[in-house]
């Protein structure tokens, strides 16, 4: 079987998008199928029509210009035009069996319009709902006009797609809940690479002294910063957190958009030696900052984009043997068994928040039992080799809709 996958981006840039296809490309082509990929004009850094990454081929699509690559809406179109040409030409040449779009709807629709003129089936993949994402960010208003758009365009794909797939429960729910038939809809969950997220690693040396962690417990964070994941909650139970554990650190492993105002809060607070940013660090070098951390902090906020969608970095921090302290938000509730796999509290509750972190730094003996529960859990249910078994059931779903 071969199967084109339509992203928006993909390796080499570095985000969770990009590793959770290469995840899904690599248990495919080790279950023996062929798999070419093509990119919207939405992946950066455009070298040419053709990349090699890692030993995988991708098909770039070069961006519009000009007033199309300025003004809203007609830049939509235009990306979905040079997508939907672009993949015609792709699938032409390279005759694949399924094409396999992944969000946002844009490769829906550039997919769908190449999948019905070649005879091609056409999966698509919600990894999130973009309007809300785009809330978070300030670019759009919940219920405004661009946010109904997008939420348009997203049901319009999945009505017209031959299956539907999904990374978790809470997407899956809000799907059904748009009339999409609940046996159209499979969801692949997000999961973690077992030989990269061992529990056990040399380390780096001279990492934790050079950093001035040594002697401390260290709260962390490992991702991209955005106002959703709520680190500014972590930094505000910092003083509170230190006169009741005062060898307590924060590691802030990462960047985005939220960095800079994180880095002044930080210093409105007062606690600058307390906490570390590190800014972003090479993809090779994150295993090494995961042996740093005793305690991961996720304190996302409750928003329609947290309730509804499953993160991946508290599953790589359960792999690697890492209590997990996290807010009670949908998508962690679907990851996380409170006082089991981890702690949740309450939130957008600092003093939730405080009393979860001073009770688990203070009852170490707890943390054995949590470290097995979680890897457990990842071992027998958050595996990419499992998670992506269902895919062959999809394909032979959505090819048999266009017999």
């Amino acid at each position: 079987m071969k199967i084109l996958h339509v992203l928006d981006h993909s390796i080499p840039l570095h985000s969770g998008y990009a590793f959770r296809t290469r995840a899904i490309i690599d248990q495919q082509r080790a279950r023996g199928w062929d798999t070419c990929h093509v990119t919207s004009p939405k992946h950066r850094e455009y070298t040419g029509p053709e990349e090699e990454v890692d030993g995988l081929r991708f098909f770039r699509t070069a961006g519009p210009n000009g007033l199309a690559h300025l003004l809203p809406g007609i830049r939509e179109v235009a990306i979905t035009k040079a997508l939907e040409a672009r993949l015609g030409e792709v699938a032409k040449r390279e005759k694949p069996d399924v094409l396999h779009a992944h969000s946002p709807s844009l490769n829906g629709i550039a997919a769908l319009r190449v999948g019905r003129r070649l005879g091609l089936p056409v999966v698509y993949e919600v990894r999130a709902f973009w309007e809300d994402a785009a809330v978070d960010h300030g670019t759009s208003r919940e219920g405004g006009l661009r946010y109904r758009l997008s939420r348009t365009l997203e049901t319009y794909v999945l009505r017209r797609a031959d299956a539907v797939t999904t990374i978790c429960e809470g997407l899956r729910s809000e799907i059904v809940g748009r009339g999409i038939s609940p046996e159209k809809v499979t969801v692949i969950p997000n999961a973690v690479d077992l030989e990269q997220f061992e529990m056990k690693s040399a380390g780096e040396k001279g990492l934790e002294a050079g950093i001035g962690l040594s002697g401390k417990r260290v709260l962390g964070f490992i991702g991209s910063f955005y106002a959703y994941e709520g680190l500014s909650l972590l930094l505000e139970a910092c003083p509170a957190i230190a006169k009741q554990v005062p060898n307590a650190h924060v590691l802030l492993v990462g960047g985005g958009p939220e960095e800079t105002r994180l880095k002044a809060f930080a210093s409105d607070l007062d606690i600058e030696g307390m906490v570390t940013f590190t800014g972003r660090v090479p993809h090779e070098r994150v295993q090494a900052y995961y042996d740093l951390i005793d305690v991961f902090v996720y304190p996302r906020r409750s928003m329609r984009l947290t309730e509804l969608v499953t993160p991946l970095k508290p599953l790589e921090a359960m792999a690697r043997g890492r209590p997990v302290i996290a807010s009670d938000v949908g998508g962690h509730r679907e990851l996380i068994r409170h006082g089991e796999t981890g702690t949740l509290f309450r939130a957008d509750d600092v003093n939730a928040l405080l009393a979860a972190v001073v009770e688990l730094l203070g009852d170490e003996a707890r943390w054995h039992g949590l470290r097995a529960a979680g890897r457990r859990f990842v071992e027998s249910d958050r595996n990419w080799a499992a998670a992506t078994l269902p895919y062959a059931a999809v394909y032979e779903a959505a090819r048999q809709r266009v017999r």
